[in-house]
């Protein structure tokens, strides 16, 4: 909760220098207005707005639900629920979202049905420990302070080019708020560490008890999206368990994944001496 209070507290911050930049003291009080909004809202409802950003609809899929049964009574956590995200088959992903583990979520894409079960229950088991390690609330809530702030430097960026380039002032004010779309996600990097990711690993290989599989899961996933990209919001890539979107020098900003031959290194090491 002191990450959580950190991150939260930092980005109202940034939300009030946006507003000063813009409006001076009452764009920095509108800003505030809307920070605390945007709190409140990111706090209580930030896994159903990313839920709804990527049309996830809640499924009874039998397997699924038995392996989420199964995982989450060796985790000793309430069974999450379940989504499935409407993706093309080739494109395979997952994450976890909730602010507890007694209102937690696991949204698969559709491709990733197109994997064996045993390399479906590991990515599950994966997501379950990343709602076991109590991951959720941070990385969904960070993913919508971060996006707020990255699509107002967005904004900002593209009104240097549609109004009045005469007006100095104002483009200095616009190019300072450019600066928080790169901000946003530094503070991101720092909230959610690359260890967080091992961590999930290593926990999902504890459930599942199946490292081979997450190997091989992972390998597949990652395959999955060099060839196809995912379309949303660069401020959520740190919630899937690979980052789905074509790396340029946007999304590269809000990568907090480690590398996935370090991430197999890893548990192949880990489970050498575990399991």
């Amino acid at each position: 909760m002191i990450g959580l209070f950190i991150l939260l507290t930092t980005l109202t911050g940034i939300f009030l220098l946006i507003g000063w930049v813009i409006g001076g003291v009452w764009g920095a009080l509108l800003a505030l207005i809307i920070a605390l909004i945007i709190n409140f809202i990111s706090y209580w409802y930030s896994d159903r707005l990313v839920l709804r950003m990527y049309h996830a609809f809640p499924t009874k899929h039998i397997q699924l639900t038995k392996m989420a049964e199964k995982l989450a009574t060796e985790a000793k956590i309430p069974v999450p629920g379940l989504y499935i995200i409407p993706t093309k088959p080739d494109i395979m992903n997952a994450f976890a979202t909730g602010r507890n583990p007694k209102h937690s979520v696991i949204a698969v894409t559709r491709g990733l049905l197109t994997l064996d079960d045993d390399e479906i229950e590991a990515v599950l088991a994966h997501e379950m420990g990343h709602i076991k390690n109590r991951d959720t609330l941070v990385a969904t809530t960070a993913a919508v302070l971060a996006g707020s702030i990255s699509f107002i430097a967005q904004i900002g960026y593209w009104s240097i080019f549609i109004g009045d380039r005469q007006d100095q002032t104002n483009i200095l004010g616009l190019l300072a708020i450019m600066i928080f779309a790169p901000l946003a996600a530094i503070l991101i990097r720092l909230a959610i560490s690359r260890s967080r990711e091992y961590s999930a690993d290593y926990t999902g290989v504890m459930l599942s008890k199946k490292p081979k599989s997450l190997v091989s899961a992972l390998t597949k996933i990652s395959h999955s999206t060099r060839e196809h990209s995912l379309s949303g919001s660069s401020a959520t890539s740190h919630l899937w368990i690979v980052n789905p979107f074509h790396k340029d020098w946007f999304t590269g900003l809000f990568s907090t994944h480690p590398p996935i031959k370090k991430r197999i290194n890893r548990i192949e090491e880990t489970t050498q001496l575990h399991v």
